[in-house]
């Protein structure tokens, strides 16, 4: 099967076409025929070395942590799925998701969208899972709590084009943060009020918000604070903190704190979020769809700066 590879870190030109033998299917798992995959901010980080540490020994490595197929067949321990399922799912750290073909362990998996084709399905996983774990688990967002303010940072990324529909539907007021030439495309979204990155002064809050969801993420714990109600969570999809003072805020649990979200391959999330999708409440935010043949410009594009929600890439090319 083909499967895009990278040998070395690089720009997009590092990565290439390779032959690489079927996965097969054991224990719990299903064999994935891929329709498509999306890239995501781990995927250009990876690739370019910037998380180098942690691929110490995984070169070649086939990036891609959204798959989104049909099943073609099931370890003896499958129960959930069968043969001709149209299904969707968040990989594991070992990416792989930019290939023909993988396998996933059946709890890692929900069914996908009937009303999408699986091509634009491949969007929702990782992002997704993210903007809804961070908003309700570490967020503790309450459907149906009058009053709840939630602030995305990012509004027109792939994880904050999920989020600020997220929250609205969770009952949130949602104020979207993007850059200027980005403000219509969020508001497109369904929020309610909109700020542009230049004119937003943390110290200048009339409303505190009370979950601010930190998208790219690049925001301290003390940079906002002035703006977070009195128990208020600054969200980082970073999974661990990088600052002492986030740190402090994460121990603390007392007046205003800091979270940090580590997106779990949830397959009953991956449900809700179908079910979201099918009811006509959640769209999936797709800019482009590019093949698997274009991979180097599907990652070329998804480094600029006009990007608006996600980039996918799909392998029915390959077929």
């Amino acid at each position: 099967m083909r499967a895009a590879r990278f040998h070395r870190f690089g720009g997009p030109e590092v990565l290439q076409i390779d032959e690489v033998a079927w996965p097969a299917p054991t224990r719990d798992e299903l064999l994935i025929r891929v329709h498509a995959s999306s890239i995501n901010g781990t995927d250009l980080n990876l690739r370019s070395g910037g998380l180098g540490v942690l691929m110490t020994g995984q070169l070649p490595f086939t990036p891609g942590f959204d798959v989104a197929g049909e099943v073609i067949a099931c370890g003896p321990q499958a129960t959930s799925f069968r043969p001709g399922d149209r299904v969707y799912s968040l990989l594991g750290h070992r990416g792989g998701g930019a290939a023909e073909y993988v396998t996933v362990r059946q709890a890692r998996v929900g069914p996908a969208p009937d009303i999408t084709d699986l091509v634009m399905s491949a969007a929702v996983p990782l992002s997704g899972l993210t903007a809804l774990q961070a908003l309700r688990a570490e967020g503790r967002l309450q459907p149906g709590r009058k009053g709840q303010r939630v602030l995305v940072y990012g509004a027109s990324g792939g994880i904050g084009t999920f989020a600020v529909q997220l929250a609205r539907i969770l009952g949130a007021h949602v104020t979207g943060v993007a850059r200027p030439a980005k403000l219509d495309y969020v508001r497109a979204l369904g929020v309610d009020d909109v700020l542009s990155t230049e004119e937003l002064d943390w110290t200048r809050t009339t409303s505190p918000w009370d979950v601010i969801l930190d998208t790219p993420p690049m925001l301290s714990f003390d940079q906002v604070r002035p703006a977070l109600g009195t128990h208020g969570t600054l969200v980082s999809v970073r999974g661990l903190p990088t600052r002492l003072s986030d740190a402090a805020a994460m121990l603390g649990r007392k007046g205003p704190y800091f979270a940090a979200v580590r997106t779990a391959e949830r397959g009953s999330d991956l449900a809700f979020l179908s079910r979201l999708i099918n009811s006509g409440e959640l769209k999936i935010p797709v800019d482009r769809v590019f093949p698997l043949s274009e991979i180097q410009e599907a990652h070329r594009y998804a480094e600029g700066p006009e990007v608006c929600g996600k980039v996918v890439v799909s392998m029915l090319d390959s077929a």
